[in-house]
């Protein structure tokens, strides 16, 4: 059989540097979403604290 897939890692270090690379995304995604939610809540939360403008 052929490795389809040229120059392709396979050794424990290549692995775990890609585990680490792609929990470092899933981490990014989940804080800019975290941060998207505080801003969207803290626009809504402003309104009804001191109530409607006059």
């Amino acid at each position: 059989m052929t490795d389809d897939t040229p120059n392709r890692k396979t050794t424990p270090e290549a692995t775990r540097e890609e585990r680490l690379a792609a929990a470092l995304r899933a981490n990014l995604t989940r804080r800019k979403a975290q941060a998207r939610a505080r801003s969207a809540e803290g626009d809504t939360n402003d309104t009804a604290a001191n109530g409607p403008e006059e």
